[in-house]
């Protein structure tokens, strides 16, 4: 039998709203429907209990890269999520050689067999050379399917996503081959129109790579991909809520436009994560992160970010003021069920991964448990 855990008196956000006074059972590394009268129970009284945080955005932290660092510093990056209530994360690479890129997918696609990751996600190198930000402008190619058939093979099942432009020659057919595949296809790092963006869309595009940014801004004439990513149905959209990438107004639109069910909070997060400032390199460029902002050195675009989820949780929650439900959709679910797993992961309900978060009543993190084990056991008090 195994040991039963009883998490009890929280605010427990569920699929269905906010029970109070409410509590979830863990046996083993799952959620259960119900305890030993002599179970053991945590008072989590005046705490939220929300389900672990989903990313499928994210390039490293801790001082480690997804992109080019050995399998521990991919373990020691995994780890430094964890510690900030990240219970599934997907690697993302940045551009590079494709000849790199799929020894990178191959390596890669181990840890995510073992269930370290949840899978590897392209961001380039097929995007635009007008809208690269931190992507090395060298090694950007058109996205023909043979070269994106080459890196999905190379993940061996394990590709969850590919952002394109999907404007540039090959897009869309690049899109209806990782449609075939279950592959997502995001639209990012474009400088496609509206009209562009919609054909991509209905080609099967259904992601918007961290919306606004690397993209033509909204614009009453010529509306862009923000106004055709926002309005169609079909489309869940990252959104980067570190208070850098964003104003809280363009928050507040996307989430007035697209709805709590289609938002997908990611942390783009790059090595420095959970880590400090200092000077860092991002595929082949060099990055200077200073008052946690990371900015190339030549240019100063915006590279990536040195977000966790917890802070963008906060952020949500105290400058946003959005609904709490609204955030667990947004930082939980929808990402769950994206990349497919929702069956296990992105809510507290019986026969899940006991994958929770709890949080304080300022939303501050107090305890990170993934798959039954404490990774931060609760000190309250």
């Amino acid at each position: 039998m195994a040991d039963h855990k009883v998490l009890a008196g929280a605010h427990v956000v569920l699929p269905t709203g906010t029970v109070e006074n409410g509590r979830v059972i863990v046996a083993g590394d799952r959620i259960v429907g119900s305890a030993p009268e002599d179970a053991p129970v945590l008072d989590l009284t005046g705490h939220w209990l929300v389900p672990g945080f989903v990313d499928m955005h994210n390039h490293g932290g801790g001082g480690a890269s997804f992109t080019s660092g050995t399998v521990e510093d991919v373990l020691t990056g995994v780890r430094t999520h964890r510690l900030h209530g990240t219970t599934t994360v997907v690697a993302s690479f940045v551009t590079g050689e494709t000849d790199f890129l799929t020894q990178r997918a191959g390596l890669l696609s181990e840890l995510a067999e073992q269930g370290d990751i949840a899978g590897i996600h392209f961001e380039g190198p097929f995007i635009s050379p007008c809208r690269k930000g931190a992507h090395d402008e060298t090694l950007l190619r058109d996205p023909e399917p043979a070269e994106v058939r080459k890196l999905v093979d190379a993940a061996r099942g394990q590709a969850r996503m590919v952002t394109l432009a999907t404007e540039l020659p090959g897009g869309l057919d690049s899109v209806r081959l990782l449609a075939e595949h279950g592959v997502i296809a995001a639209i990012g790092h474009t400088d496609a129109t509206y009209e562009q963006t919609r054909a991509a869309i209905d080609a099967g595009a259904t992601v918007a790579t961290h919306l606004y940014n690397a993209m033509p801004a909204l614009g009453h004439r010529a509306p862009g991909p923000i106004a055709a990513l926002l309005e169609d149905e079909r489309v869940t959209v990252e959104l980067i809520n570190d208070g850098t990438h964003l104003h809280p107004a363009a928050l507040e639109l996307a989430f007035h436009h697209a709805g709590p069910e289609r938002v997908a909070f990611i942390t783009d997060a790059m090595d420095a994560a959970g880590f400090g400032d200092g000077s860092y390199m991002l595929g082949p460029l060099a990055v200077e992160v200073k008052d946690s902002v990371a900015r190339l050195v030549e240019g100063g675009s915006i590279a990536g970010s040195t977000l966790t989820l917890d802070r963008a949780f906060k952020r949500a929650a105290t400058v946003d003021k959005l609904p709490v439900d609204s955030i667990v959709q947004a930082i939980s679910a929808n990402p769950a069920k994206l990349l497919g797993v929702y069956d296990r992961v992105g809510s507290l309900e019986p026969g899940k991964d006991a994958d929770l978060v709890v949080l304080d009543a300022d939303f501050e993190l107090k305890g990170v448990m993934r798959r039954g084990a404490w990774v931060i056991e609760p000190q309250l008090g």
